[in-house]
């Protein structure tokens, strides 16, 4: 227990700070940031796999999150048959044509010798197959986007039940990384960084402009959760006489029947947003501890020595007979499809998919804030800088707009240097989160739980 000292101290004082938002402002605010910091820490840890593990630079978190709230929208979403009638078909034959084109780039690079042949083949093979799958697919997209399209415009989904985007959804990250790591894992340090957030770029256009697949920037709603819903809950008897007897006490003190029935009803209705809430944490909780579980035995094992060999010399590494490339690509998959699975959780949670909203500050640059603040390398680090920068992001508002109001008190309401901060307030998380990581930097530099290299 004593070398866990630490962890236990940082772990309780968020605990602490997130209970304490609940007693002050809301417990469903307190739920909501636990939920999002859960996300976060699953984000974390793909990125940590990736740059702790293996020293991998990815700017591409973005990309990969942007898949897996894809996935959400292609698994759970019931088919529109009548955009499947006019271009369904088709879209499955260029589906093929690109299968068909990978398997003969991977054919031209394993059998043919002459790096000069390969890049005429290779091209050839992409060129001929962009020009058939615009032929097949142009008309095909046209039909099914003219679908009413201020409802549908796409072809929709499998209708299956929303867990299971969340493998999809790691299935398609990784899909994506092993084709990324392919042409891109050559590069090293801000080579590789600048790639990867180019193809993420590239990934995030691509879902924000084919209306056919997503509805691009019109964004997907009403998605399906694996919890229940809060209307269904507030008209439920079980609920309802739930509630009812937890706050019993309370009830007990009011006198007139109305008033009762009043303080009820808004009991219920608080109540279910609070339910669903724990319900998603307890699935979120679930996913953290089963992946924690997985990279602790990893990060000890042969194999997480091997990385961490190979991490700090690559050089030495290879000339003891370790595959670096190989290595490499397999830690920039399993980094690529947890993040992945943070994003399917985030827009599951959400209950909407909104292209548009993936920018590089929020789902990149903030996440590797998180890895940094935590401590690189060390898997509870990482998941502790998800909880403390994404809490200083959601209060960063509220503890400006306390402290502007106490500095401010002898001001008049209409001081317009007052009225500007305030204002101003929302704009503060930069400011505070700013500062923070350069607290950390200077009195912790290596993060507040920093990578300890342990022989089991």
């Amino acid at each position: 227990m004593r070398k866990y000292a630490n962890v236990i101290t940082a772990y309780s004082i968020m605990l602490i700070l997130i209970i304490l938002v609940g007693i002050f402002q809301s417990w469903t605010i307190a739920l909501t940031i636990f939920n999002y910091c859960m996300i976060s820490a699953v984000m974390t840890m793909g990125a940590n796999i990736q740059w702790g593990y293996a020293g991998l630079i990815n700017f591409g978190i973005m990309g990969y999150t942007a898949l897996g709230g894809l996935a959400v929208v292609l698994v759970s979403v019931s088919p529109v048959s009548e955009a499947w009638s006019v271009g369904g078909f088709n879209m499955i034959i260029c589906l093929g044509i690109i299968l068909l084109m990978v398997f003969l780039i991977r054919q031209v690079l394993k059998k043919v010798q002459k790096p000069k042949n390969k890049n005429y083949l290779n091209t050839f093979i992409i060129i001929i197959g962009l020009i058939l799958i615009r032929i097949i697919s142009g008309p095909a997209i046209e039909n099914i986007e003219a679908i009413d399209p201020a409802k549908t415009g796409f072809l929709g989904g499998l209708g299956m039940p929303v867990m299971f985007s969340w493998i999809v959804g790691g299935l398609l990250a990784g899909g994506l990384a092993y084709i990324v790591g392919k042409v891109a894992l050559g590069l090293r340090a801000d080579y590789l960084a600048i790639a990867t957030l180019l193809i993420a770029e590239i990934v995030v256009s691509i879902i924000k402009h084919e209306d056919w697949l997503a509805r691009g920037v019109k964004n997907v709603i009403g998605l399906k959760r694996p919890t229940p819903y809060e209307i269904d809950l507030q008209t439920s008897n079980w609920f309802i006489n739930l509630v009812e007897s937890f706050h019993s006490n309370k009830l007990e003190l009011i006198n007139s029947v109305s008033e009762k029935q009043e303080v009820l009803n808004r009991l219920v209705i608080e109540s279910s947003t609070v339910y669903v809430k724990l319900c998603m944490a307890g699935l979120f909780l679930t996913v953290v501890i089963i992946l924690l579980i997985l990279t602790q035995k990893a990060l000890y094992s042969p194999w997480g020595r091997k990385m961490r060999a190979i991490r700090d010399n690559e050089v030495a590494a290879s000339a003891m007979g370790k595959n670096v490339v190989k290595d490499h690509l397999l830690i920039f998959i399993l980094g690529s499809a947890v993040v992945g699975i943070a994003g399917a959780m985030m827009v599951t949670n959400d209950g909407l998919f909104t292209p548009g909203s993936y920018r590089p500050m929020r789902y990149t640059f903030v996440i590797w804030v998180m890895v940094i603040v935590g401590g690189t390398g060390n898997n509870f680090g990482a998941i502790l800088g998800g909880f403390v920068v994404w809490f200083l992001w959601v209060e960063a508002a509220p503890i400006a707009l306390f402290l502007i109001n106490l500095f401010t008190s002898h001001l008049p309401e209409t001081n317009e240097i007052k009225i500007h901060l305030v204002n101003s307030a929302p704009y503060f998380r930069f400011l505070m989160v700013g500062i923070g990581l350069l607290v950390i930097m200077r009195y912790r530099p290596k993060g507040i739980l920093p990578e300890k290299i342990e022989i089991k």
